[in-house]
């Protein structure tokens, strides 16, 4: 039994549209393929007695403990480890509860799935689940809670801390899309031009000369002595003369604290005398030289919390304490109040474990006590001089009490430093009256500051303060999304792709996006390579230029990882051929299209979901849909275009040479068919199909229609708009044409295309992918017997695993199908055989290139080219033809 590969799938994918945070595991069980749980001796009380807890789990029995009758009457390990990876990461503390299991055409292989709350902890879980199924299998014992610790520290590690994870959890509950940054730390809320992007509780609009004057307490303090708000007396020190200096001005008792520090670092409080005053500055200066000396404030460690300028919550903190029993020891004391299960290292759990340290040692020292000493009953010893949360306090939640001149001066504070989230500690007897009434000061403003004490308060009602934060950044009417729409299908995604960006740029949008070749933002190449997969258009949408997102979306990345987005606005699905079949078990046409379908169930509920209703797969996801449908057809009789029709529905068709549209019973012609250069005069059938669907999705997304005919008639075919797609190059002597048809679809579509040429003789340069089954290689040669008068066989440089004598074998196997006689040579190299068939040209002949690094095979081309003709643009050489295609 071993796992054969593992994924992480973020966003929705072939198992679910929204359970998007899944781990994939493809799981060979060997020979327990041979025996069911019920026909393991001892299997059930074994993974009884390790993991009672799995009782809870219905599995399909629906029902208390179904998933253990399972067992009982006989199910298979896949099914198991499915279970017992759920069930590990929910004693570690994470939310899981989604998993399947599904068998393949590979006996006694499968695919698992199972949801994950951090996807480290969740792989990691896959490898345990399988070494404790080993275990229990063959009856030997396991350290279950090795693997239980080790996903918490997984968890504390990489999971957000409960500040981060609020404002995260508020924006997901309003629908606002959030990418986690690479480093982790930042964080993207929404897409695109609409993005915010925030880190711990610092926004990206929080000013940062307002960061580093609350940084600096003097400056602060100062700053707020001038604008009449009541502080502590003191000043600023490097050395024990200054000091002294400023204890002679403000007298005992006293505070030293770093000038600049967070979470109560390095800080002393209730200094009495010059011998503790040292002690205390040296303390200090271990975070910084210089240090804050200020009067000590009788009363309570209140923290208010002010954001955009409006106060939202204030809690009063108690310093980290235990009390005694009379009974145990203040060391005794401090571990049972660290095991309450609140607490946890850092800023992970609701509340901090005291850590005794230093400044622990000096306050017990100053009452008498060490850690051994036993504390009478009910005498409260306080271990820490603050009483921040970081260092294991506590807060009761206050908001409710706050007088209103306190609100009033804490709103205008935060205006003061310009702090748009700022947390204000105040050292007063209460804030239910004015600090000016009862002697209260503010101690000082803080940048970024902690939301737990509002958030989970150990007294008092949990206040939502991360709703204020998203408030903030994404106000009433902002948006946080930008249009999207997903392009997926066998053949015609990256024409149709890049007509789309084209009509939306010529809108006057800022597009972003991706295709087979590269990665663009308005026509810019960023990147080039396949980009059709999920990071690349993550690129796309974290890109913040971009208004308008075009994705070409293929199988791979989708099979990898999902897509990268949870909805779309616009969905265009070209068609389903035969392509990829026989991997990733992916084996038929309905396999295939359950993948595409992913996309285009995608599509937001007043969506649209745009299908070719010439190709019944795509038909038939159309029942599935929850959004509106639209279809595309070539032929205007088609009997589902009817009853779309008939229904007032949206179509776009071409009738009596025209593209049309037909909107909920409203015609809009939008242009001659034959006016369309990528329609190659309107000859080129499938280069329509991909027209018609672009047009419909920019219809769709309230493009103007003049803007949408104006592209049409003006985007004109080569290697700027459409690199390798029908590139069609005319010599004096003979046409090249240049595509990336690697499937029987693209090769019937190239047939269909060369029925319109007058050429003497046609010679196809082609070869076969690899890693396609034996029949799809050996069709490429039926076509291409059809099609062309002689064959050159040429190899991709990546086989795939194959070889080239498999592959030249199965062509010519093709090719000698039929009885028509068709001459074929092996040129191994693509671009060999390029130079071999431009040296062998006659007059009258028309050469396609089926090529997989068009870039180079056009280099050498437009090299011919100026050898033997005079020098002319690309565009000028293809507006030369009298079929122009792209």
């Amino acid at each position: 039994m071993k796992i054969l590969r593992k994924q992480v799938l973020r966003g929705p994918n072939i198992w679910s549209n929204y359970r998007n945070r899944l781990i994939q595991v493809r799981l060979d069980i060997g020979d327990l393929e041979d025996f069911s749980t019920d026909e393991i001796e001892g299997f059930r009380e074994r993974i009884e007695a390790l993991l009672p807890t799995l009782i809870t789990h219905e599995c399909s029995e629906m029902c208390h403990g179904g998933f253990f009758m399972r067992v009982t009457r006989g199910t298979w390990m896949g099914h198991v480890m499915e279970h017992i990876a759920l069930e590990i990461q929910t004693l570690a503390g994470c939310e899981t509860g989604y998993g399947r299991t599904r068998g393949t055409d590979i006996r006694g292989v499968y695919n698992m799935v199972f949801s994950y709350e951090i996807e480290q902890v969740g792989l990691y879980a896959a490898d345990a689940a399988l070494k404790i199924c080993l275990a229990l299998v063959n009856d030997q014992p396991y350290d279950l809670q090795a693997d239980i610790e080790e996903m918490k520290y997984l968890k504390a590690r990489y999971s957000l801390g409960p500040s981060t994870k609020s404002i995260v959890d508020e924006a997901m509950r309003r629908r606002i899309p959030v990418i986690r940054s690479a480093d982790s730390s930042t964080i993207q809320l929404g897409y695109g031009v609409n993005q915010m992007k925030f880190r711990a509780t610092m926004g990206c609009n929080t000013s940062a000369i307002a960061v580093d004057l609350a940084s600096n307490k003097d400056a602060t303090k100062n700053l707020l002595k001038n604008s009449m708000i009541p502080v502590a007396e003191g000043g600023v020190c490097n050395d024990e003369e200054g000091l002294k200096r400023i204890i002679e001005n403000i007298e005992y008792p006293i505070v030293i604290k770093p000038l600049r520090g967070n979470q109560g670092k390095g800080a002393t409080i209730k200094i009495t005398a010059w011998n503790e005053a040292v002690v205390a500055l040296k303390f200090a200066q271990e975070y910084g030289p210089y240090v804050l000396v200020e009067k000590y404030i009788t009363g309570a460690d209140f923290r208010i919390l002010v954001v955009n300028n409006k106060f939202v919550a204030a809690a009063k903190r108690i310093p980290a304490q235990v009390m005694g029993d009379g009974k145990l020891s203040i060391q005794q004391l401090v571990d049972i109040v660290n095991s309450d299960a609140r607490r946890g290292e850092g800023h992970r759990k609701s509340l901090t474990k005291i850590n005794i340290d230093q400044d622990s040692l000096n306050l017990l020292q100053k009452s008498g006590l060490g850690l051994n000493s036993i504390p009478e009953n009910g005498f409260v010893v306080i271990l820490k001089s603050t009483a921040n949360l970081s260092t294991g306090g506590t807060a009761i939640d206050v908001t409710d009490e706050v007088h209103p001149e306190n609100i009033f001066m804490a709103e205008r504070l935060s205006k003061i430093i310009n702090l748009d989230i700022c947390g204000i500690d105040i050292m007063s007897t209460t804030l239910s009256e004015p600090l000016a009434k009862v002697g209260g000061v503010v101690l000082e403003a803080n940048a970024a500051p902690g939301f737990r004490m509002h958030l989970q308060p150990s007294e008092g009602k949990s206040r939502n303060v991360a709703a204020a934060v998203v408030d903030m950044l994404f106000p009433e009417n902002k948006p946080s999304r930008i249009p999207i729409v997903a392009i997926t299908g066998t053949n015609g995604k990256t024409t149709s792709t890049r007509l789309l960006a084209a009509i939306a740029k010529n809108v006057g949008h800022k597009v972003g996006y991706t295709t087979t070749d590269g990665i663009y933002v308005n026509d810019y190449l960023l990147k080039s390579g396949d980009t059709t997969g999920p990071v690349s258009g993550l690129a796309i949408l974290a890109d913040p230029t971009v208004d308008f997102a075009v994705l070409e979306t293929a199988r791979g990345g989708l099979l990898r990882s999902g897509l990268c987005f949870d909805e779309c606005d616009v969905a265009i699905l070209t068609n389903i051929r035969e392509d990829h079949l026989g991997l990733k078990d992916i084996n038929t046409l309905e396999d295939l299209a359950n993948v595409k379908a992913v996309v285009v169930r995608s599509v937001k509920k007043d969506g649209w979901a745009i299908l070719n209703a010439d190709d019944e797969h795509c038909v038939k996801i159309a029942g599935e849909l929850s959004c509106n449908v639209a279809y595309f057809s070539l032929e205007p009789n088609n009997p589902v275009i009817k009853q779309h029709l008939s229904q007032n529905k949206t179509v776009a068709i071409v009738e009596d040479g025209n593209l049309v549209i037909n909107h909920k019973g409203e015609i809009k012609i939008l242009s001659d068919v034959s006016l369309i250069p990528l329609t190659c005069q309107g000859t080129c059938a499938f280069m329509i199909a991909n027209v018609l669907g672009s047009a419909l999705a920019a219809f769709l997304s309230n493009f103007p229609e003049d803007k949408i005919i104006e592209t049409l008639q003006s985007f004109k075919p080569g290697i700027e708009h459409t690199p390798g797609r029908m590139n069609n190059f005319k010599f004096e002597d003979f046409e090249v044409l240049v595509d990336y048809a690697h499937n029987p679809h693209g090769f019937l579509a190239i047939e269909d295309f060369l029925k319109s040429s007058n050429a003497t003789r046609k010679i196809g340069v082609i070869t076969g992918v690899g890693d396609r089954r034996d029949n799809d290689i050996i069709e490429l040669g039926v076509i291409a017997q059809r099609m062309f008068d002689h064959v050159i066989i040429r190899f991709d440089k990546d086989l795939r695993g194959s070889s080239t004598d498999r592959i030249a074998k199965l062509i010519i196997e093709g090719l000698q199908t039929l009885d028509k006689k068709v001459s074929y040579e092996i040129v191994g190299d693509e671009l060999e055989a390029v130079h071999h068939v431009l040296k062998m040209a006659k007059k009258g002949d028309y050469i396609v290139l089926l090529s997989e690094y068009f870039q180079d095979v056009v280099k050498i081309i437009q090299k011919k080219h100026d050898e033997i003709m005079p020098l002319i643009s690309i565009t000028d050489v293809t507006n030369q033809c009298d079929s122009v295609v792209a």
